[in-house]
């Protein structure tokens, strides 16, 4: 294999390469067949269009296997492709994105992205013409001067996710809603030593809109083997060792479907499940870091990644 042969840098610039170009490709012909569908709104022109999405998928997953990096994926329980799952999963890495599309045991992925990343060539076009919703965090402050913003996340949400009834799917949801840095841990004073805080919201709304169809939820745990802090430039530059995908399926339980935008009761409680989560989820991530860093949370002024 190309990895074995090739020297660290050479690896990492190809397979950049590889991912770009196949980034390119794909994201094109999605975004002329989302705007074919505007005009034309057939199921065909649909099915092309989750076609295209796939061959994206497929071209992550090829870039992966050309790498230096081990992928490892372990997945507690069965997962059926033709299924409808949540998964929700820290957030360390754009390499994310790229890691996640590519487990092929999974249905097609759809991502739930802030609002910026729309402005993002190919990647915010391509997730709005496969009808990917846009989180818009607002501040208090700014539904106190424009009321109209409550609300707005809730009802994009609930919208894309009815779209996702049609094709088998998983939605992934960053529950932090950003990617952990050193700076935004200290910003916030998390509670949680490798985690920043969780933001329920946009789980609870994918619930309650698809709560009955959701077969689980898989509850996901991404750790990275590089040799610097930046992940991503690691994988670049051909020296990102080992990725680690822990896959636990939990089942959709009655408690957890509610009206998270009015019910102030089961707000309270559904926060406090997925506090719970995060607790089980920094233990696991602890273990996992134990053998190789002292202290992976390196507070100090630069915003960098978790290693």
């Amino acid at each position: 294999m190309l990895n074995k042969i090739t020297p660290n840098w050479l690896n990492g610039l190809f397979v950049g390469t590889v991912l770009f170009s196949n980034t390119l490709l794909w994201g094109t012909l999605v975004l002329i067949l989302g705007v074919i569908k505007l005009v034309l709104p057939f199921k065909w022109i649909s099915d092309l269009l989750h076609c295209a999405y796939q061959g994206w998928c497929s071209g992550n997953r090829l870039g992966l296997r050309l790498s230096n990096a081990q992928l490892d994926v372990n997945i507690a329980g069965d997962v059926n492709k033709h299924g409808w799952y949540l998964l929700v999963s820290n957030h360390l890495s754009w390499l994310d994105i790229v890691v996640l599309s590519a487990i092929d045991a999974l249905p097609a992925p759809k991502f739930f992205l802030k609002d910026e990343l729309k402005y993002v060539p190919l990647i915010g076009s391509g997730a709005w013409a496969m009808g990917m919703p846009f989180m818009k965090r607002v501040s208090k402050a700014q539904v106190a001067r424009n009321p109209k913003l409550k609300g707005l996340d809730v009802e994009r949400t609930k919208r894309s996710c009815r779209d996702f009834r049609s094709h088998p799917t998983t939605i992934i949801n960053f529950v932090e809603g950003t990617r952990f840095t050193a700076l935004k841990h200290r910003t916030q004073h998390s509670p949680f030593k490798y985690l920043l805080k969780p933001k329920a919201g946009g789980v609870a709304f994918a619930l309650e809109v698809l709560g009955e169809q959701f077969d689980a939820i898989l509850n996901t745990t991404l750790v990275y083997d590089a040799k610097s802090n930046h992940i991503c430039g690691s994988f670049l530059r051909g020296q990102l060792n080992k990725i680690t995908v822990t896959i636990t399926l939990t089942p959709v339980s009655p408690h957890l479907l509610g009206n998270y935008q009015q019910d102030t009761a089961f707000r309270a409680q559904f926060q406090k499940s997925i506090n719970q989560i995060w607790i089980a989820k920094d233990s696991e991530l602890a273990k996992a870091y134990k053998p190789r860093y002292a202290d992976p949370v390196i507070l100090d002024d630069k915003e960098i990644e978790i290693p």
